[in-house]
């Protein structure tokens, strides 16, 4: 009782950030709902529309080359409010506006503004929650699987309303997030020690760092494919696309946190990471067959997020592990390299759905997790310490940014 209580009796300004990552998560989902009510109301083609993933993820992975930067020289708190403001002024510009262009644009500053927060975000939870350094993790965690669930669920409600909902109902709730973050978090000083911006591209010489982030990219490739352009082959109403990756994310949020530690404890990080995507490409596979049957795509894209919720928490915890460089070094450099999946995989599973058929897409994505389990398997020797049973390490966690995502 005395440590659920504990847990529980957090500072308002752990609270204040808790609550920002939940909006922040939000936003990897919360336009999965609209993606088609965009393109009918902006006559544009599924291609031009999965740009408000590609733009997003593309800026995300370069800035998390400077956010270590950023942050040692201006402070923890500054960094989040800089990054919050960002995201409150860019996703109300996305709503105002009228073209696709201008969507794509704005959401890129929306994913600058994401990198700044979510960089900085577990590292202060965990320096200001009272309890320990696991019950803070545990606390970031929730936060990080409500967000991802809720945000298409939230999309998908104010989509009903019109496309631009979405977009005004971040801008307002993280305006609320920014201003409790202001007033209930104390100022920090900035860091003893200055990060460059090169630490993280010299961490990707070592070779099983550079694996696992190949691995990543590729993998990410059929995550966002089966994220970014489901929804056009589904054809459903905002509400309905935003229930089916709610208990997409769901699944996703119940996996990393609960299953993915029972199954690296009992076989290990790297067999467990390699099943998980030998299952997920299976996954893809059979959505592009029954592409044109929407009960199977509904119920393919929520027994990814099983799929996808284990391998996001182990992978990203093998990364931790995986060169002798500090953990937010490591983090920003597996992040930087697996975002480049997240941005070209939009763009170009609408491209081959306009222009050849609605099942390619699925197939390509398939492929790519396939060779995710051909990069990992050449790094079996340097990542051999992954491969024996171990106990999850919530302490690892602690570097842990928007690569969870």
């Amino acid at each position: 009782m005395s440590s659920s209580n504990s847990f529980l009796k957090q500072p308002k300004s752990v609270w204040a950030v808790a609550f920002a990552c939940v909006i922040a998560f939000m936003g990897i989902g919360l336009v999965d709902p609209i993606l088609k009510p965009i393109a009918e109301q902006l006559h544009a083609g599924p291609s031009q529309v999965s740009l408000l993933f590609t733009s997003y993820m593309a800026v995300i992975g370069v800035a998390m080359l400077i956010t270590g930067a950023v942050s040692s020289r201006i402070g923890a708190k500054r960094t989040l409010l800089i990054g919050l403001a960002i995201i409150v002024v860019f996703s109300a510009l996305a709503g105002l506006s009228n073209s696709i262009g201008a969507i794509v644009a704005f959401r890129a500053g929306w994913g600058l503004g994401n990198a700044l927060f979510i960089a900085t975000a577990l590292a202060t939870i965990v320096n200001s929650a009272s309890g320990s350094v696991a019950q803070a993790i545990i606390l970031y965690e929730a936060a990080l699987g409500v967000g991802i669930a809720a945000g298409p669920l939230v999309g998908g409600e104010l989509g009903t309303i019109s496309w631009r909902g979405p977009f005004f109902g971040v801008a307002v709730l993280m305006t609320i997030a920014l201003a409790a973050t202001a007033f209930l978090l104390p100022a920090a000083p900035p860091a003893a020690r200055r990060t460059s911006i090169l630490e993280p591209l010299k961490a990707l010489r070592h070779r099983s760092l550079a694996t696992v982030a190949v691995t990543a990219l590729l993998y990410n490739f059929g995550f966002f494919t089966l994220l970014a352009f489901t929804p056009f082959p589904l054809a459903m109403s905002a509400r309905q696309i935003g229930l089916i990756f709610f208990g997409w994310g769901i699944g996703l949020a119940l996996a990393s946190v609960f299953v993915a530690p029972v199954l690296q404890r009992r076989f290990g990080t790297l067999p467990v990471v390699m099943t998980a995507l030998l299952l997920f490409g299976a996954d893809l596979a059979v959505m592009g067959i029954y592409a044109h049957h929407k009960p199977v795509l509904a119920v393919g894209v929520i027994v990814a997020g099983l799929f996808l919720g284990v391998n996001n928490t182990l992978i990203t915890e093998a990364v931790m592990g995986a060169a002798p460089v500090e953990r937010g070094t490591a983090s920003a450099a597996y992040s930087f390299v697996r975002f480049s999946g997240g941005a070209v995989a939009p763009w170009l599973a609408g491209k081959l759905g306009e222009e050849v058929n609605v099942q390619l897409p699925f197939y390509v994505g398939a492929f790519a997790v396939l060779l995710a389990v051909a990069a990992l398997a050449t790094g079996w020797k340097p990542l051999a310490h992954l491969r024996a049973p171990s106990a999850h390490s919530k302490v690892e966690a602690e570097a842990l940014t928007a690569a969870d995502a």
